[in-house]
């Protein structure tokens, strides 16, 4: 009886965080966009191979045995099949969402365009086929094809501060829950858009892309503590993070670095870590006890200001991003162990030389 109270008490208590929270807003329930992409009947009935039925993997050898001229008639004919075929040429993909969003999305390439629930779109600034290293940027609630605003912003400033070798992607590619309601504080909406993502990266790998930095905002992070697992990835950043719904770095199940930032002002900080059945996202990753590789980032303001020019988080963002942070950082900590005061403020410390070390100069 004493456990069911505390349970319920836990319930209500989350409730009440979402009802109540300065910051939080009550929110619509969204349905998740899944499936094969808008014109694939059209698709099938050409007698092409079914994309619910091809992995990236394959749809990288389909592509590679048509000729450069039937691609591009692939691409003319059917735009928004090929545009969002996650394993398909990339300049192919380019092309085909060109033809359906006409400019709609500023000077960065569209790789992905869903006109399907509120639009799902995921854009390129850099040269992804030629980087040395990728950053993809996965968003948390209100982020949608009709408003892109904070997502850009993160990825532009990010491609700033890394400079050329660096390709970032702004995927907003899974449904996001809109405000931060009952969808944000259950894994509904993260469940699917981790089978997105993963799927994503899949993609990146099967076109020859060199494993990704996923840096995870908000309800993003939730996105990719589930996927974790499966992710073909090299880091993953979360920050602002109401849990990735798993108790520590091992439960996570992924061979990715895993960094955590949160800044003090952040109201993040004032949601309860628990999970009760399906509502909450569990421990913080930005405790010492989850076993995260800290990220400093007191000089950030807010929910939204890990990006801003300037700050510590930023300067780490991007040494993490183009693989110079030192190696004294990358130590992995023992199973179930917690890391040390002292440890973690040398890494830290590390972690700040690397990323304070690079010049105006470097920055392209």
């Amino acid at each position: 009886m004493r456990r069911i109270s505390r349970t319920l008490i836990t319930a209500a208590l989350v409730t009440a965080v979402i009802g109540g929270t300065a910051g939080w807003a009550s929110g619509d329930s969204q349905e998740a966009v899944t499936g094969a992409p808008v014109g694939t009947a059209e698709w099938r009935a050409a007698g092409l191979p079914d994309p619910e039925r091809m992995d990236p993997a394959g749809v990288a050898r389909f592509f590679a045995g048509l000729s450069p001229v039937r691609q591009r008639e692939l691409a003319r004919t059917h735009p928004t099949v090929v545009g969002n075929l996650d394993g398909a040429p990339l300049e192919l993909r380019y092309e085909a969402n060109a033809r359906t969003t006409r400019g709609a999305f500023g000077g960065a390439r569209v790789l992905a365009h869903d006109t399907r629930g509120r639009g799902q779109v995921a854009l390129v600034y850099g040269d992804l086929a030629r980087a040395g290293h990728i950053a993809v940027i996965v968003p948390g609630s209100d982020i949608d094809a009709d408003h892109m605003r904070p997502l850009t912003d993160m990825a532009a400033s990010l491609r700033q501060a890394a400079g050329g070798d660096t390709a970032v992607v702004a995927w907003a590619g899974y449904t996001t829950p809109v405000g931060v309601g009952l969808d944000a504080a259950t894994g509904r909406l993260a469940e699917a858009g981790a089978d997105r993502l993963t799927r994503f990266t899949d993609g990146l790998a099967a076109v020859g892309a060199p494993e990704p930095s996923l840096f995870c905002h908000s309800y993003g992070s939730v996105v990719c503590g589930l996927a974790a697992h499966a992710l073909k990835a090299k880091d993953l950043v979360v920050f602002g993070s109401p849990g990735m719904r798993a108790g520590n770095v091992n439960e996570l199940g992924t061979s990715a670095r895993v960094w955590a930032a949160k800044d003090p002002t952040d109201w993040i900080d004032r949601i309860p870590n628990v999970e009760v059945g399906d509502l909450g996202h569990g421990a913080d990753p930005a405790d010492p006890a989850f076993g995260a590789r800290r990220i400093a980032a007191d000089d950030a303001a807010g929910h939204g200001g890990y990006f801003a020019p300037g700050t510590s988080s930023l300067r780490t963002f991007a040494a993490i991003a183009d693989g110079s942070v030192r190696t004294a950082a990358d130590a992995p900590t023992t199973e179930g162990s917690v890391r040390t005061a002292a440890a973690d403020a040398r890494a830290t410390a590390d972690i700040r030389t690397a990323a304070d070390a690079r010049t105006e100069g470097d920055v392209r």
